[in-house]
């Protein structure tokens, strides 16, 4: 008796729980019972979890195409100095590497025997002044002929141009600058005798300077005069330095299918030197439309380069060529200007998934 009475508590117990977690929502009938709860929940679609990406847009630019090349740099002006004539030399007028004027005396050549013969010839002219004077004077009396006039005449003229010739000679015995510059190292001394021929010293014109340099063929309708060139130096690095196209040859090269082409740069402060090494970069002249992207967007696959968009909330993959790159950026073909483009979390996308754009985490600091 006393046993059928616990049980019916028991019971009574049991019941009275459920009733009250039904009424206070703590828990369903179904869900107790494995009934319809389960099943719902299971027929329910699961919404797929966004991947998480930092994107940037495509930036659109106007630029130019520059060009790279390597060049030398060239006096303006450059001479070997050297003489007309052969004697001794008598003095030397300059100091090596001193800036000079032209038509400054650099040497002078011992003209004594030269002098002396211009002493000889100066006598005959004025003979032959005379004897041409007295021809005429003779020819007006009748007591003189036409051939004797003549004879004097060519007489005359021969004196005159022998002078001349020879004042010639004595001019080329004084050896000078035949523009502004700084000479070099001579090569001979005093006292030497030298040959016609024989170079003294070179003379090189520095406060400007040309650049020599080539491009090729294929950038014949990219090259102008008037263009900047800047060069850079391995003489004188972390420093560059300014020029402009002034001549461009007519003619290709056929064997480097090259074009040769010359600028100008000031040199005033005479730091350049004639001869050095430079790396030329020549701005383009011509402006076209390009888009540009961080390089951290670019993802290699075999020989291809992708990128991916966000369209719409989801990824899709692009195809691109890439151009040249420049603080961080890389000029692109095959992305719209202003492109969402993703430029981290790209390792976890496919095709189609719905991806969150992210903020980048900020900077470290100190």
């Amino acid at each position: 008796m006393r046993r059928g009475t616990g049980l019916l508590l028991t019971i009574a117990v049991l019941a009275g729980a459920f009733w009250l977690a039904h009424e206070q929502g703590w828990v369903e009938t179904e869900a107790l019972f494995g009934g319809r709860s389960q099943a719902n929940a299971a027929a329910q679609p699961t919404t797929p979890r966004a991947i998480p990406v930092e994107v940037a847009p495509a930036r659109a630019a106007s630029v130019t195409t520059d060009i790279s090349s390597i060049g030398s740099l060239q006096s303006d002006e450059s001479v070997q100095v050297a003489s007309e004539v052969s004697g001794r030399i008598q003095e030397i007028l300059f100091k090596e590497g001193q800036h000079v004027k032209a038509g400054a005396v650099l040497v002078q050549l011992d003209a004594a025997l030269v002098k002396a013969s211009l002493d000889e010839t100066e006598a005959r002219l004025q003979l032959a002044e005379a004897n041409y004077d007295r021809a005429q004077r003779l020819q007006k009396t009748g007591s003189g002929t036409a051939r004797a006039l003549d004879e004097a005449q060519a007489e005359l003229n021969t004196a005159r141009a022998l002078l001349n010739s020879q004042r010639v000679q004595i001019a080329k015995h004084t050896i000078t600058a035949p523009f502004d510059g700084v000479v070099g190292l001579r090569t001979v001394s005093n006292g030497a005798y030298i040959a016609v021929g024989t170079e003294l010293v070179n003379l090189e014109k520095i406060d400007t300077l040309k650049l020599d340099f080539k491009v090729p063929e294929t950038q014949l309708s990219s090259i102008a005069e008037n263009q900047t060139v800047t060069i850079t130096l391995d003489a004188l690095p972390g420093r560059s330095f300014t020029g402009t196209i002034y001549a461009i040859d007519p003619m290709v090269d056929i064997n480097g299918r090259s074009l040769s082409v010359r600028a100008r740069l000031d040199n005033k402060d005479l730091v350049l030197r004639p001869g050095l090494f430079a790396r030329v970069l020549v701005q383009g002249s011509q402006a076209r439309d390009a888009v540009f992207v961080p390089e951290s967007a670019i993802v290699p696959r075999g020989q291809e380069r992708l990128v991916w968009q966000i369209v719409d909330g989801k990824a899709e993959q692009l195809k691109v060529q890439l151009g040249p790159r420049a603080k961080g950026e890389v000029e692109v073909k095959g992305v719209a200007p202003g492109a969402s483009i993703v430029v981290a979390g790209q390792g976890r996308l496919q095709a189609g998934v719905v991806v969150e754009v992210v903020a980048p985490p900020p900077a470290p600091q100190g």
